[in-house]
């Protein structure tokens, strides 16, 4: 049982290294002279910094500050100003940028001032300067910049406090990232293409390491560069569709009354013209991952599946459909000879209903484990682990949790039953009482989560 949860931990590690975010900037960032190339393989562009009287480099996102470390790199003294806002402890030495330390996934205090010194910064660039943008998932929480403005004779302010008490409330109910991007964009100064329209007219290249399913732009840390296809009308229906209107605070209902009634102006659009000197390129996803992943699984002999970068809904119930698959391929050769190693990312969700502790990744191995006590004779021989590429999942110190039918009697052993857990959405005490918790540390990269199961 040992090797083939070593085995999982290898190939995780594997996936993750593929996205280290300075490696990535790195292999697609190059200045020779004065000229800056940035080539991703999909898209390239070339700038000419002897045009630049400035070059500014603003970031956000738990991944950001790597990418920072090796644009500094690579720019060094050409780099003017720069500012980044990251998680709390997801920092690397820089000397030409500063960083600022932040709450995820509830936004501080901090994060607001960090947002105000980075719209500062974006406010001021000209036709001269040109803006080098560091984002990465967590993005959204770290620039909290709430929306305030006035309204016809009056004022439509929201706190903090209120935009706080908003995003968990977005967080318990079950919301998809998406659908709480919306919502984020439609209460803030600076998400859904406001930032672009900060720095315009400058030019803008926007380097985005995606932490989104489907890795859409306009998604990834609430799409601040890139054009909205979202409403204040979308903000309203999400909020009905999960009846939450009772759990939101006042301004937040206001504010999207107002916005849907256009009085308060919209995200822009994609003809809108701040867009027209703008650049955002994606310089690494889940698949890039997954695709490590299989390279990995393969040197220590699996037969290498990916199933899907796109993997979305309730944690419980995809751990259900990873459990049926790997039943069929250990009963009906389904995927060829065995060993294999199915691979699989994206980020689900989960919907609270307990008072426990854990994140999407370790109640999706819980989940696993119920199955398994249904069935153990058809799922011996299955080894799972669901881990988020960012070393947090959910709000601990774990990247997620394995499971295997092993780990279910030993639970068993200690009078614990994965049941009564998964009940309490309590996934971490019962895998740290299991000592079958995957912790990593902040790996300063953050490209959604990666499940793997060995079907030995």
């Amino acid at each position: 049982m040992e090797f083939y949860l070593t085995a999982l931990e290898k190939i995780f590690w594997a996936g993750v290294a593929r996205v280290d975010p300075e490696a990535l900037i790195h292999d697609c960032l190059h200045l020779k002279g004065d000229a800056l190339t940035v080539d991703t393989g999909e898209d390239r562009f070339e700038y000419d910094l002897s045009r630049f009287d400035r070059v500014v480099v603003i970031g956000f996102g738990k991944a950001t500050a790597r990418m920072a470390r090796a644009v500094e790199s690579i720019l060094g003294n050409r780099i003017d100003n720069g500012l980044i806002s990251v998680k709390y402890g997801h920092t690397e030495a820089l000397s030409r940028i500063r960083t600022i330390e932040a709450g995820h996934p509830v936004p501080d205090e901090s994060g607001m001032d960090a947002a105000r010194q980075i719209a500062d910064l974006a406010r001021q660039a000209d036709e001269g300067t040109l803006v080098v943008t560091l984002i990465s998932g967590g993005g959204s929480a770290l620039i909290p910049y709430p929306w305030s403005g006035s309204v016809g004779q009056g004022q439509a302010t929201l706190t903090l406090e209120q935009k706080q008490a908003a995003t968990e409330v977005l967080l318990r109910c079950g919301a998809t990232i998406n659908e709480i991007n919306c919502l984020r964009k439609h209460l803030s100064q600076i998400k859904g293409g406001r930032l672009a329209r900060m720095i315009h007219p400058a030019a803008s290249l926007n380097l985005i390491l995606s932490d989104v399913v489907g890795d859409r732009l306009d998604a990834i840390a609430s799409g601040p560069t890139t054009w909205d296809k979202t409403t204040f009308d979308d903000a309203l229906r999400i909020v009905r569709k999960y009846d939450i209107e009772a759990d939101l605070p006042e301004a937040v209902l206001r504010i999207f009354s107002l916005g849907a009634k256009r009085a308060i102006p919209e995200t822009p659009k994609k003809d809108d013209p701040v867009f027209e000197n703008v650049n955002n390129l994606l310089v690494g996803t889940n698949y890039h991952s997954l695709e490590a992943a299989a390279k990995a699984a393969k040197t220590l002999g699996f037969s290498p599946v990916v199933l899907s970068s796109q993997i979305v809904g309730e944690a419980r119930e995809v751990a259900k459909v990873y459990c049926g698959i790997g039943k069929d391929a250990r009963r009906k050769g389904l995927f060829g000879p065995r060993p294999l190693c199915l691979i699989g990312g994206g980020e689900t969700t989960v919907t609270l209903k307990g008072s426990g502790k854990g994140g999407r990744n370790q109640e999706m191995a819980l989940a696993f484990l119920t199955e398994i006590e249904q069935d153990p004779a058809a799922t011996e021989g299955l080894y799972f682990l669901a881990a988020s590429t960012d070393g947090n999942d959910g709000p601990t110190d774990a990247a997620g949790a394995f499971a295997c039918t092993k780990i279910l009697r030993d639970a068993e052993r200690l009078g614990l039953y994965p049941d009564d857990y998964l009940k309490n959405n309590d996934a971490y005490s019962f895998f740290h009482a299991c000592g079958r918790l995957l912790k990593t540390g902040p790996t300063n990269t953050n490209v959604c989560d990666i499940q793997l199961l060995i079907v030995s």
